[in-house]
């Protein structure tokens, strides 16, 4: 499984880090937030060093859909409730300038990297309201919006809200160019970070640094900034489709199941199936799509397919700024939900100014010092539901399930040699069995029959079938049983 983006891109190979070093700034994680933020402070004239714990884009920024916009599905009308239409305008002008700044640094840099000029949708099949009340957000904040009711997509929609002149790209080769004068180091993995702001790796190599910032998807530690209170995950599945339509656009539909469309040269890039992290046991996120897929485009042909995972904050609006009130030398860069490409420039523009000392017009919005209770509350106490659930279940649940209930190509929690354990078995009847506890805080683990991995409902955190880890928070791989 790769993306369309991994497919045309290969990125230099960089050294791991083998002795202890210091550094002015130090970017732990390299994908599009940490790459850019980077890529400014080097501009300039910091001196910068970047540590990731695989490879350089190998995360998150790999598998986005590569939208660049500020329609971020429905957000203005609710910002302006919760934080006021100051709030709301910080929000759009951070994300609109972001947009603005690709295309400065694209055309600065001479990038090569299918920049397109785009309008974006959100669209309902069935209700037009919310849409209604989002266009007057908008209007009050002066983006260029429109309420339309026909777009070019295979179904009648009710309704959708147009935003004008956003734009779309290919993220790595974006990337491969602006990562090429960086000084990177693959396959270092920061396990923490000490009070003398020195990070310490899995091979107990020491990194002192003047500012650190964490850009790590979803923040490696716990305390101080408690974002494993703040956030859980998502995924989301796509299909890249050949003979399909080109829908001169990008859309997101706001109904329960809904799907998104934008082209990729000769491609359709075609998206839905979303759950929680950890809720896709019987798998079946892939099949949904293709049977939309031939539904829709009966001659369509899949070329590619992927998911991705995203952070989402209690509020949807993203954590950039101090990691907490403790650490003002520390920063975090999180929370991103499904709108990576256009926040990590966000990101980048916000955390390079603080560290430069320069002003910032819109840095209050996104500040993980803001906590407004009221606005949180309901997806703060559903985290906690589920957590808790999760937390209990591993420590008295007991499987029903033995390992023949296991078939062939498939995984589950059952009683094994005395002990509940999480075990796949292979198509040639290898089993492979390892601790159903997640090794960042302990929840029961959950099998992904779609991709083959063990998955946290909780915060995330992501294993492979061998019990290797992929995905944060966690930076520990499980114990093989």
């Amino acid at each position: 499984m790769e993306s369309v983006w991994n497919s045309e891109v290969n990125f230099r190979k960089r050294e791991a880090l083998s002795k202890d070093i210091e550094c002015d700034i130090l970017v732990i994680g390299a994908g599009m937030a940490g790459l850019l933020t980077a890529y400014m402070l080097t501009k300039s004239g910091r001196e910068v060093v970047v540590i990731d714990a695989k490879s350089t884009a190998s995360g998150v920024t790999k598998n986005t859909t590569a939208k660049i916009t500020c329609q971020h599905d429905l957000i203005y009308d609710s910002i302006i409730k919760e934080f006021g239409e100051e709030g709301a305008s910080q929000y759009f002008k951070a994300n609109q300038l972001a947009i603005e700044k690709y295309k400065e640094i694209i055309d600065e840099e001479n990038i090569d990297c299918d920049f397109e000029r785009k309008d974006a949708y959100v669209y309902s099949v069935d209700n037009t309201k919310s849409l209604e009340d989002e266009y007057i957000a908008a209007k009050k904040l002066g983006i260029d919006a429109e309420l339309v009711d026909e777009v070019n997509l295979p179904f009648k929609v009710k309704g959708a809200l147009k935003f004008k002149n956003q734009a779309q790209f290919n993220p790595l080769k974006f990337l491969q160019t602006i990562s090429e004068k960086l000084t990177i180091y693959e396959n270092t993995t920061a396990l923490d970070i000490t009070e003398e702001i020195s990070v310490v790796t899995k091979d107990d190599i020491k990194i002192k640094a003047n500012k650190i910032i964490v850009a790590t998807h979803y923040p490696f530690l716990n305390t101080p900034g408690y974002y494993f209170m703040r956030m859980h995950q998502e995924r989301s599945y796509v299909l890249a489709l050949e003979n399909a339509q080109d829908v001169n656009g990008m859309y997101k539909g706001i109904d329960k199941n809904a799907y998104s469309f934008r082209n990729y040269k000769n491609l359709l890039i075609f998206g839905g199936a979303a759950q929680r992290a950890g809720e896709n046991e019987e798998g079946g996120a892939y099949e949904k799509l293709r049977k939309a897929a031939k539904e829709f485009y009966p001659n369509s042909i899949e070329k590619y397919h992927w998911s991705a995972q995203d952070c989402m904050t209690l509020d949807n609006i993203p954590y950039i700024g101090h990691y907490s009130s403790k650490t003002p030398d520390i920063y975090v860069e999180t929370g991103f939900k499904k709108w990576g490409m256009t926040t990590s420039m966000v990101a980048a523009m916000i955390i390079s100014d603080m560290i430069l000392g320069k002003e910032n017009d819109f840095s209050e919005i996104f500040s993980p010092g803001r906590f407004d209770m009221s606005a949180s509350m309901k997806n703060a106490a559903n985290d906690l539901m589920i957590t808790a659930k999760n937390f209990i279940a591993q420590r008295i649940d007991i499987p029903e399930e033995s390992l023949e209930s296991i078939q062939r190509g498939h995984g589950g929690i059952v009683e094994y040699n005395g002990q509940k354990t999480g075990v796949y078995k292979d198509n040639d009847g290898k089993v492979f069995a390892v601790s159903t506890k997640c090794a960042h805080l302990e929840c029961e683990l959950h099998w992904n029959d779609d991709e083959l991995t063990w998955d946290c409902p909780c915060h995330g955190s992501r294993y492979d079938y061998k019990g290797n880890w992929i995905e944060s928070p966690t930076n520990k791989s499980l114990d093989e049983i």
